[in-house]
C-alpha cells in the first residue's frame, strides 16, 4: 500500500475502516448490507441541506412504478435541462436516501433539477432490470410529465460506480432511440464499464481500499449480467455519437482502469471528453465528503467541468433553433 500515494484524510478513513470488527458487507446478505450501507451515511457524508423542492415521484416502468426523488434548489423554474442520477452500490445496495446528500449538492452547485432514480436491485431483480428501469426513467423525465412540474429541454445523465455504468448504458440507449429531448452531457463517477477483463488496478487495489475483489465478485454474482453485452459492459459497445462527457476516476480504485478505458474509447470515437482523476482518493468518494473532506474539491472540479459542457450545449441548442 505504501507504493501508492494516499491522501492523509483518505489514509485515516481507510485505517478506521479496515480496523472495524465484524463480518464484511458481502457476508451478511443483501437486505442487511443495504441497511448497513445506509446506516453509515451520517458517519461518512454531509447533511442533505436546504432545498427549494424535494418531491417523491412514481415513474411508470417495465415492472411497475419506479420510485424517484426530485431535488431542486428552487421551488420552480423556467424550462431547461434536468439531470437524471443513478446511484452506485454494485446494483445490489444503495437507494435515493444513500445518495440524497450528493444529489442535493449537485442540484445546488449546478442550479439544476436532479431526479434520482430508485431502480430495481439485484439479486431480487437481476440484470437487465436496472438498465431497463434507468432507461424508462430517463425517457419519462424527457417527456416533461406534469408530476415533475418542470419543462425539460434536455437531459444530463450522471451516476457513480454501478450508477456510472447505468448512466453510460442509458446514454447509449437514448442515442440509438432518441427520447423526446436530447442528452447533452454525461458525468460517470468511477464507472464500471467492462466486466470481461482484469485490469492492473483490479489487482493493485483488490484489498484494503474500501471496494474489494470479494465485494465486487458478490455484486457481479448477484447482478448476474451477460458480461459480454454492451448493456452490462458498455466499453464493448459503439461509442460514436454519445454525448460529451466528464469522466472521473479515483487513483486508488480497483475499477479505476475501466473508467480510464471508457474515457479513452470516447476520445477515439470523437466524443468531447474531460477526464479527471482524484489522485490519492478511493472508490465511493462522492459519498465520503465528511470522512474524506478533500473529496469536496474533486466533486467541485468535476461539476465545474460539467457546467461548462452544459452551457456549451445549451448555446448550441439556441443557435440550432434560431437557424430553423
Amino acid at each position: 500500500m505504501t507504493k501508492f500515494f494516499v491522501r492523509p484524510d483518505a489514509r485515516a478513513f481507510l485505517d478506521f475502516l479496515n480496523a472495524m470488527p465484524g463480518p464484511k458487507m458481502y457476508e451478511i446478505g443483501a437486505p442487511a448490507a443495504r441497511q448497513l450501507y445506509l446506516g453509515m451515511r451520517d458517519m461518512t457524508d454531509l447533511p442533505v441541506g436546504d432545498l427549494g423542492t424535494r418531491l417523491d415521484l412514481a415513474i411508470p416502468g417495465p415492472a411497475g412504478d419506479i420510485p424517484a426523488t426530485l431535488f431542486d434548489p428552487r421551488a420552480g423554474r423556467e424550462p431547461g435541462p434536468v439531470m437524471v442520477f443513478y446511484h452506485g452500490g454494485g446494483y445490489v445496495i444503495g437507494d435515493v436516501e444513500s445518495h440524497a446528500s450528493i444529489c442535493a449538492e449537485i442540484a445546488r452547485t449546478l442550479d439544476l433539477p436532479v431526479v434520482s432514480v430508485d431502480y430495481r436491485l439485484a439479486p431480487e431483480a437481476p440484470w437487465p432490470a436496472a438498465p431497463d428501469d434507468c432507461e424508462a426513467a430517463a425517457r419519462w423525465v424527457a417527456g416533461s410529465p406534469a408530476a415533475l412540474g418542470r419543462t425539460v429541454t434536455s437531459l444530463v445523465l450522471c451516476g457513480d460506480s454501478a450508477g456510472g455504468n447505468l448512466a453510460i448504458v442509458t446514454a447509449m440507449a437514448l442515442r440509438d432511440t432518441p427520447a423526446k429531448v436530447p442528452v447533452i452531457a454525461q458525468l460517470p463517477f468511477y464507472p464500471a464499464t467492462d466486466s470481461t477483463g482484469e485490469y492492473p488496478s483490479y489487482v493493485d487495489f483488490a484489498e484494503g481500499f474500501l471496494l474489494t475483489r470479494d465485494s465486487m465478485d458478490w455484486f457481479t454474482e448477484s447482478y448476474a449480467p451477460d458480461i459480454n453485452h454492451p448493456r452490462a459492459s458498455p466499453l464493448l459497445g459503439n461509442h460514436a455519437g454519445l454525448p460529451p462527457a466528464v469522466v472521473v476516476t479515483a487513483s486508488l480504485d480497483p475499477i479505476r482502469d475501466q473508467g480510464r478505458a471508457y474515457a479513452a474509447a470516447l476520445i477515439k470515437a470523437g466524443v468531447p471528453v474531460i477526464f479527471r482523476e482524484a489522485v490519492g482518493n478511493i472508490h465511493g468518494f462522492i459519498n465520503l465528503r465528511k470522512a474524506i473532506p478533500s473529496s469536496v474539491g474533486d466533486i467541485t472540479a468535476a461539476l465545474a467541468a460539467l457546467k461548462g459542457l452544459i452551457v456549451e450545449a445549451e448555446g448550441e441548442q439556441i443557435m440550432a433553433q434560431a437557424a430553423e
